[in-house]
């Protein structure tokens, strides 16, 4: 194995005791954190692993451990043999690789430590050499050196042969010099990313790096429409922000086509809290217009007629009726209706609720909905509101359970939307929003928190009014709400 393993590409392995590590190749680093000694020393074998892959034959590596450097080759199938340096050096007992065995001169080294040996019959495969430090984790010490594996033995005659025959020719269609990862964007948050502007490249915290991670995913743009929505049968716990707060957020970062209805049965607030157009039309406007909407001949701008245009977060409101004397509520056919239109419009529609889980166009907004979003700010009888919610999605079995086990439960550190709240208030309300956050963990598929901040509280919501606190905490948010798509 080691006479196909070239010094093209150049690649370091280190593994720490801390539960840390980095593989670099060719100058590219790639920080690896795990929860303990063993995953990271999985994860340094999987890249390296990928890049034998890539080049279609096995790879040198140099290694350092706990148990000092080495140097091993890795192949594309994943097995792991210790190297015989090509020219001999004088090596300290303690930076010796544990070894079962001295092999003949010249030729790989492939040994196994005894609680890693794979059984004789068999010889490990990629999945089991990856796998075979995590086992041995609490048997003995996770080196790279205990990733060492058996090679299989072979009869003389047959060896003799081999030696003789010519390799088979790879074609060049399995063969790519492609086989650099990204570069490392430098930091530019903090201590780290002054740094980094002064002209030391330093690379990021795992704070940013997690900042980054969020971003990809409200970037992303799935095959077709998305719809959210943001639920909570009691008034006051935040529904409305968190439409304005998601649909902001995915319409920033995604570039998609975003809009936020308000699917109030009679009149909601949604059109209080954002920006209005230069026309009053709302959802009734659009259904009688459905028509013309959806015919082959329809132009996309000719929706801007109904919609409201948020011109600094990039999305679209569609309104309730706001007829102080008309009495029609929103019927599930009309639900239906509006659905078809704006999914022929938009790819994702974050959907404001009214408070009645009975009404027929709330429970019609269910059968459309992707994903479950319930809002809560830091008062019991939100949360317990909350709860009934989900357990009545629960309850009625097939879609609305499904959306009730996979909901993203966001809550408000906010226990007064009218005043502003003192030092012990935001105390308690952070308290609290714990014992809730906590409290509702165990039951749907992600729990984010967001602080208090005052730009949350009265008139239009915008994202650039926010602490930048808390548009760390909604871009969380937006990401929890994005994995479900």
């Amino acid at each position: 194995m080691e006479t196909q393993a070239l010094d093209f590409p150049k690649i370091n392995a280190v593994l720490r005791t801390n539960g840390t590590g980095e593989v670099t190749i060719n100058g590219t680093s790639h920080p690896i954190e795990a929860a303990d000694e063993a995953a990271v020393l999985n994860d340094a074998l999987r890249l390296i692993t990928e890049t034998a892959a890539q080049l279609g034959r096995p790879v040198r590596v140099n290694t350092t451990d706990p148990d000092g450097q080495g140097l091993i080759i890795v192949s594309p199938e994943g097995v792991v043999s210790e190297a015989t340096p090509t020219k001999p050096t004088p090596k300290r007992e303690k930076d010796t690789l544990p070894v079962t065995a001295a092999p003949s001169p010249g030729t790989a080294k492939a040994t196994t430590p005894a609680a890693l040996a794979p059984t004789p019959a068999s010889v490990p495969d990629a999945s089991a050499a990856q796998e075979a430090p995590a086992h041995a984790a609490d048997a003995a010490p996770v080196t790279f050196g205990a990733a060492v594996t058996t090679a299989p033995t072979q009869e003389p005659a047959v060896a003799s042969k081999a030696a003789t025959e010519p390799a088979a020719r790879r074609s060049l269609k399995d063969t790519s010099f492609l086989v650099s990862a990204p570069v490392l964007q430098p930091a530019t948050r903090g201590w780290r990313g002054a740094l980094s502007r002064l002209g030391f490249r330093m690379d990021p915290s795992p704070e940013e790096l997690a900042e980054r991670e969020d971003i990809r995913t409200v970037s992303q743009h799935w095959p077709g429409p998305r719809t959210v929505a943001v639920v909570n049968r009691k008034g006051g716990a935040n529904k409305t922000p968190t439409v304005v707060m998601l649909s902001a957020i995915l319409a920033r970062y995604s570039g998609a086509a975003t809009v936020a209805w308000d699917n109030n049965e009679s009149q909601g607030t949604l059109g209080w809290r954002t920006e209005k157009g230069g026309h009053d039309n709302s959802v009734l406007d659009l259904i009688d217009s459905s028509q013309a909407l959806l015919s082959p001949g329809a132009q996309a701008a000719e929706i801007a007629r109904f919609v409201h245009h948020q011109t600094a977060d990039k999305f679209d409101v569609l309104r309730s009726d706001e007829n102080d004397e008309g009495d029609h509520e929103v019927t599930a056919e009309e639900v239906d209706i509006a659905h078809q239109v704006l999914t022929r419009y938009y790819r994702l529609i974050v959907m404001d609720s009214g408070n009645t889980a009975r009404a027929a166009n709330w429970r019609r907004m269910i059968h459309h909905t992707n994903q479950l979003v319930v809002p809560v700010t830091a008062i019991e009888d939100r949360a317990e509101a909350a709860r009934l919610t989900l357990q009545t999605l629960e309850s009625r079995g097939g879609h609305d359970a499904e959306l009730a086990r996979n909901a993203v439960v966001i809550v408000s550190e906010s226990t007064d939307a009218k005043r502003s709240m003192s030092g012990d208030a935001l105390k308690r309300a952070k308290d609290e929003a714990q014992r809730i956050a906590e409290a509702f963990s165990p039951h749907v598929r992600a729990v984010v928190r967001i602080p208090y901040d005052p730009a949350l509280v009265n008139g239009p919501i915008r994202y650039d009014a926010l602490q930048p606190a808390t548009q760390r905490a909604w871009l969380a948010a937006a990401a929890a709400v994005a994995k479900g798509f």
